[in-house]
């Protein structure tokens, strides 16, 4: 009997070590881009539950679906590093112009992020929601991550804290610098955000009142984050005029505050500063030979959107939106401000005078029903339609909408956008939220970056104009910012790793959305794996919602 014991537990051992290794996907004969920026490979991927198994040469093992990627690509998801999705995936989860480019982590925070919130800082964001309306049910920046995972949500979501935020909190709109005790709760309320995941301290400086805050309280909070190992992130003072010397800045504060910091969507803006590129990279790589850790990301179009607000001086917005608004109807201050918006000046960083006329400001984003018949037109065209200056014309819009009025504003060269897309520190961003064709989003129009960013990258800028190689456009959206985020295990093909995977037709991979016609997604992404779940399969939206809250390196449970 023993004897019979033994041979049968030999029996079992033997066909344990024989059978086929079991996978829950396998990812067949794919040309295997990782990540790393080395040459890519025909090989296969094993995932299990939500983890890469395995790569390399599969044969003969087995899986619960097969998935055949003969003639296509497979890479990791790719990082938004600039994502407005705040609102737009609690409207609906699916973020389905981003994961139909290959999306799966939405990192968020360009200054103002979801928390930390103030009860009257609730009631504000209540009341300015435009046609996305939703509770403010949160307080924590960690809390509103969590909102959204529990809801439901496709991608993977991130957060710097917004350096506007904890200032609102403390400090509300007004134009001073803090006391003793206020920069104190600001730097705790940073302290919290890190502990709890954010990935640094992100900046907007030419809006108010972000525009308010110095230099110095800058490096105060940015100080705490980097006791977290954390990030400072900046949409510049200046991407035109002052554009160098608002540099100087980000390297100071990076320097003093001993901190990694990147560049939000670096540009040269204004037809007078395409010029300055060569100095503009010379700072920077000047800078990294010196020991500091700068970065940038951009997103791949010559027009900027924003709001009106950028077209008018940070005094009158004093205050918030009610101030603001109060103001623009003073005819005393409506002269002073239509004076200002006409004039040059170094003094605050105007876009409408960046751009080349008022015909090259596109009306994409209103709040007011009764004004949405003006969405795609130029800031001229309502003009000459109201007989109005458009000076006069942007400010009687801010008033009658009740918002900022979302603005494309063209900005940049194409010349400098290939340029800065084969920069070795660059990633990318699309600087918008994700949406879908369908229900409240068709109120409004959108800059085409929504839907197609990460698409052009592939498509048009790599196998079309061959601006740079397959693998270093994945790297640049995939291990580059990764690393630079210090995320762990994501942003690489690598065994052990979170299987989030894009996996694309490099033959086809297109973006279609234009300034004229921006709702239209991007083609030629086949799958999408966001945490071992298929959400898109053969180009299509699973209704799959397994993302989760990505943390940063200071997290403490």
């Amino acid at each position: 009997m023993k004897i019979t014991c033994s041979l049968f537990a030999a029996l079992l051992f033997f066909i344990a070590c024989s059978s086929p290794e079991k996978y829950d996907v396998l990812i067949k004969n794919g040309q295997i881009v990782d990540g790393s920026g080395s040459d890519s490979f025909i090989g296969d991927i094993g995932i299990r539950a939500d983890t890469v198994a395995a790569i390399g040469d599969l044969s003969g093992a087995k899986a619960k679906s097969e998935i055949d990627a003969t003639g296509l690509v497979v890479a990791p998801g790719f990082i938004n590093m600039l994502s407005w999705a705040t609102e737009s995936l609690i409207e609906d989860g699916r973020s389905q112009s981003d994961i139909r480019q290959g999306v799966t982590l939405e990192v968020f925070g360009e200054g103002w992020s979801m928390g930390p919130l103030s009860e009257e800082m609730k009631v504000d964001e209540e009341k300015s929601q435009g046609d996305i309306k939703f509770p403010v049910s949160w307080t924590s920046l960690s809390e509103y991550l969590d909102f959204l995972v529990e809801k439901g949500v496709s991608t993977n979501v991130a957060s710097f804290v917004g350096a506007t935020t904890v200032r609102i909190h403390e400090l509300g709109y007004e134009d001073r610098a803090p006391t003793v005790e206020e920069i104190e709760s600001m730097k705790s309320l940073v302290k919290q955000a890190m502990e709890e995941g954010a990935l640094g301290v992100g900046s907007s400086l030419i809006y108010a009142p972000a525009f308010y805050a110095s230099t110095e309280e800058l490096i105060e909070l940015c100080k705490v984050a980097a006791a977290y190992d954390g990030m400072y992130i900046s949409h510049m003072r200046s991407e035109g005029g002052r554009l160098l010397e608002s540099m100087d800045e980000l390297i100071r504060i990076a320097d003093e505050a001993k901190i990694r910091a990147e560049i939000y969507h670096l540009k040269e803006s204004g037809k007078a500063n395409w010029g300055k590129y060569d100095a503009v990279v010379s700072k920077i790589d000047s800078a990294r030979s010196a020991g500091l850790h700068i970065t940038t990301d951009m997103y791949n179009y010559v027009a900027g959107a924003t709001g009106l607000d950028a077209a008018m001086p940070p005094w009158v917005q004093e205050g918030g939106y009610d101030k603001w608004a109060e103001r623009l109807q003073d005819p005393a201050i409506r002269k002073k401000v239509l004076e200002e918006m006409k004039t040059p000046t170094d003094e605050w960083e105007s876009l409408m005078q960046a751009v080349e006329g008022p015909e090259k400001m596109i009306l994409v984003g209103f709040k007011n029903d009764s004004l949405k018949y003006l969405t795609g037109n130029t800031l001229a065209e309502v003009a000459e339609l109201r007989n109005l200056s458009p000076e006069e014309t942007a400010m009687d819009l801010v008033i009658q909408d009740g918002s900022r009025v979302g603005t494309i504003y063209f900005l940049m060269s194409e010349e400098n956008v290939k340029k800065q897309i084969a920069l070795p520190y660059m990633s990318f961003g699309s600087d918008a939220g994700s949406y879908s064709i369908e229900g409240v989003f068709l109120k409004s129009s959108y800059h085409p970056r929504a839907f197609g960013n990460f698409a052009r990258i592939l498509g048009k800028y790599v196998r079309e104009e061959k601006v740079i190689s397959l693998e270093e456009a994945i790297y640049k959206l995939t291990t580059l910012p990764a690393t630079n985020l210090k995320i762990k295990k994501r942003g690489a093909l690598k065994e052990g790793y979170f299987a989030d995977l894009a996996i694309f037709d490099p033959n086809k991979i297109q973006d279609h959305a234009t300034f004229e016609e921006p709702m239209q997604y991007a083609t030629g992404m086949v799958h999408v794996f966001v945490n071992g779940t298929p959400v898109l399969k053969d180009g299509e939206h699973t209704g799959a919602l397994p993302g989760q809250v990505v943390r940063g390196p200071g997290y403490k449970e």
